[in-house]
């Protein structure tokens, strides 16, 4: 948590400078530290300790414990499949006391390859977690939580050592909150590997297949492939690699252990031209071609191009999603400039609210990019899972609507205090584009998400181009007005009826206030309901005495007169008291649930666990997920719109098919890693999962009538 609040905070107190709402920077957020780990287990080849990703329990709600094994220079230890020599570690979790359980199978970051003569391993070295999954059970109420783990694991360096070891930690119930040690979770999570986008095929004569978009030889320059069952492959054999465009194959050298007819699973590591490696979970079905040699030339710059394509594709459908909507308000004013005639204040206007977007999408991309870089799996819309952002957006679109009210004039900075010139015209185009991206994020529009995940893949140079892209969609609509007069010359002509617009425009501003009220109060519980409220008071406080001095410069009196001088700090005094009560909300509080995520029995719908998915589908039964949050207003849409008649849950009863929610309004490690395996990393996701066969990935705007498809109903 603490890796992500630092270019966060940062990100906002960037962005409220700019606005002139908040000079002070944010104050640092506290969090609570209890120790989740238990008492470590030291010998002269590593450290090893059970680590929980909490730092306490609530019975039915997934967590996480995990072997860390620090091993000493020089030594390793095992994977799943060992390869050639070695032993898979083991770890077996049991829960007893105020809730019982047991741990799932370990989840497992994808390894290193080995060689030692002609021996080939699949190990771990230096500092390591392996996480299980447990989601306690109720059992006596209010007692603490004792986990008891047993661990065995095989060291290694020229010679190997068996180690066994025994875990204890005691855990009290209360709400769920990050621990300490979940960083290392997330950094866990991070190393594993994503579902493959790709069909794989495993023919005869052991030649793996990959096919689908993206694959050419431009981009791929080295691929591997390590089974997860010993026994199949010669290890250290030569993998031939080929390549051409939309096809993968590496030639394995197959054992007598090697099955034709069944199934091979396994990891596929590809490694890209910029030297980026990014590891695949594959299950390589019987069928597949024998090796054939391709070469496609330019396929790297095809599979740019179509990346670049989708997000601008992506960017452009934006401005048509819910989330939008909200600063629809401020883009419509900056057209009174365009129908005046002013053709080159139009152009300069759009181009600098375009450079707002484009700026914006490019710093919220490499934010997501650094920090999953160093461990946390955020994904797009992460800011909206922090009750600081919420009540900050909530206030500054407040405040927003203040301004179209006319309650004082909005500029940027000191000119918003003192009247605003041709400069604060520019630069509001600028945050216009700003805030347009902001808002923006809880929704994924369609195409984004392959853009996006693209975006996350490549090298930085095509990432940036690809957030780019993405931005220039955005403003792509008002572009085209300013560069085309003809367009310019057909919107209405300027007079009286643009003022009662512009004030009527700041009511759908206050029901996005409202919105943002709930999201806050979700997140942080019913104590940041007056802090929300106050904070609003003050908003409103400081823009009434950013009028008066408003009114002050404009009967003539100057900028050193001392009542307006007084009203500019008694201004910038009552924000930053309303930032300051931010830091009141308790995060032990975040998130409550309940938002649009949350599950309620009563409705039919079951809340979202990976070891429950993992049962149903045992059992043969159809599940359909829903991954939502309460701030992505496209999720609330297509819930409204597409899940919630009574023709589809009629569907949904007739077909037995189970409806689980993942609610995503605060951070929750096993929905961020079920948007990662499915190539995602922001919702809405639907997945339905059929009684038998895989799952199938919906688009990101539901129809009833594509619902009832999907699960056979109609």
């Amino acid at each position: 948590m603490a890796i992500l609040r630092l270019p966060f905070v940062l990100f906002l107190s960037a962005l409220c400078v700019m606005t002139g709402l908040v000079p002070v920077l944010l104050p640092a957020l506290s969090c609570p530290a209890h120790a989740a780990q238990s008492t470590s287990v030291s010998g002269p080849h590593g450290t090893a300790t059970l680590l929980s990703d909490s730092d306490s329990f609530m019975p039915g709600q997934d967590m996480h414990f995990g072997l860390r094994l620090q091993l000493a220079p020089g030594w390793h230890t095992y994977w799943l499949n060992p390869g050639d020599a070695g032993e898979a570690v083991t770890l077996a979790v049991h829960a007893s006391g105020g809730a019982v359980g047991e741990g799932g199978p370990i989840e497992w970051p994808v390894p290193q390859r080995l060689r030692d003569g002609p021996l080939m391993s699949y190990a771990y070295t230096g500092d390591v977690v392996l996480p299980v999954r447990l989601q306690p059970q109720e059992a006596k109420e209010g007692t603490d939580m004792v986990v008891e783990a047993t661990a065995d694991w095989l060291v290694c360096a020229t010679v190997c050592v068996p180690e066994h070891a025994q875990f204890t930690m005691t855990l009290p119930r209360a709400p769920l909150y990050p621990s300490p040690q979940a960083p290392l979770f997330a950094r866990a999570a991070a190393q594993r590997p994503v579902a493959s986008p790709f069909a794989a095929a495993i023919a005869p004569d052991g030649t793996l297949s990959l096919s689908g978009e993206g694959l050419s030889p431009a981009m791929v320059r080295d691929a591997w492939f390590m089974p997860e069952q010993p026994g199949q492959i010669d290890h250290d054999a030569p993998q031939v690699l080929h390549v051409r465009d939309g096809l993968l194959q590496l030639g394995l050298k197959v054992t007598d252990g090697f099955h034709r007819d069944a199934a091979l699973p396994g990891i596929v590591v590809i490694r890209d031209v910029s030297g980026r490696e990014q590891a695949l979970a594959v299950t390589a079905h019987p069928g597949g071609p024998s090796l054939m040699v391709g070469t496609a030339h330019g396929g790297r710059v095809v599979w740019l191009a179509r990346l670049l394509a989708l997000a601008f594709a992506g960017g452009m459908i934006l401005n048509l999603m819910p989330c939008v909507f909200p600063v629809l308000a401020m883009k419509i004013l900056s057209l009174e400039r365009m129908a005046q005639g002013e053709r080159r204040a139009a152009l300069v206007g759009a181009a600098l609210y375009a450079a707002g977007i484009v700026v914006a999408f490019v710093v919220l991309g490499a934010l997501i990019v650094g920090l999953r870089m160093a461990g946390d799996s955020v994904g797009w819309g992460f800011q909206f899972q922090s009750v600081t952002f919420v009540m900050l957006m909530c206030w500054l679109l407040f405040a927003i609507s203040l301004n179209l009210l006319g309650v004082f004039s909005f500029g940027t900075g000191i000119a918003a205090l003192g009247g605003a010139g041709r400069l604060s015209g520019h630069m509001g185009d600028v945050l216009t584009g700003v805030l347009a991206v902001v808002v923006a994020t809880p929704c994924t529009a369609p195409f984004m998400g392959a853009a996006i995940a693209g975006a996350l893949s490549a090298s930085p140079v095509a990432g940036i181009a690809i957030f780019v892209a993405m931005g220039l969609g955005l403003a792509a609509p008002y572009l085209l007005l300013a560069a085309v007069p003809g367009l310019v010359r057909r919107l209405p002509r300027p007079g009286a009826w643009m003022e009662i617009v512009r004030q009527a425009l700041a009511f759908p501003m206050l029901a996005t206030c409202v919105w943002l009220a709930w999201v806050a109060t979700l997140q942080g519980g019913q104590v940041a309901v007056p802090l929300l409220a106050g904070g609003m008071v003050l908003v409103a406080f400081a823009a009434w005495l950013v009028r008066q001095a408003q009114d002050m410069v404009m009967a003539g009196r100057g900028g050193r007169d001392g009542m307006v001088l007084f009203c500019r700090g008694g201004a910038l005094l009552a924000v930053a008291l309303a930032v300051g009560g931010v830091t009141m909300v308790p995060p032990a509080l975040a998130p409550q649930g309940g938002g649009s995520g949350a599950a309620h029995p009563a409705d039919g719908v079951e809340a979202f666990s990976q070891a429950r998915l993992d049962a149903l589908r045992a059992q043969g039964r159809p599940v359909f997920i829903d991954m939502t949050a309460a701030w992505c207003i496209s999720c609330l849409v297509n819930e409204r719109v597409a899940l919630s008649p009574q023709r589809v849950r009629d569907a949904f009863a007739r077909q037995g098919v189970v409806y689980m929610k993942g609610d995503w309004t605060g951070r929750d490690a096993a929905i961020s890693a079920f948007l990662h395996d499915h190539g995602r990393d922001g919702v809405p996701l639907y997945v339905y999962y059929p009684a038998h066969g895989d799952g199938v990935v919906l688009p990101q705007v539901l129809t009833p009538g594509l619902v009832l498809h999907t699960i056979g109903a109609q």
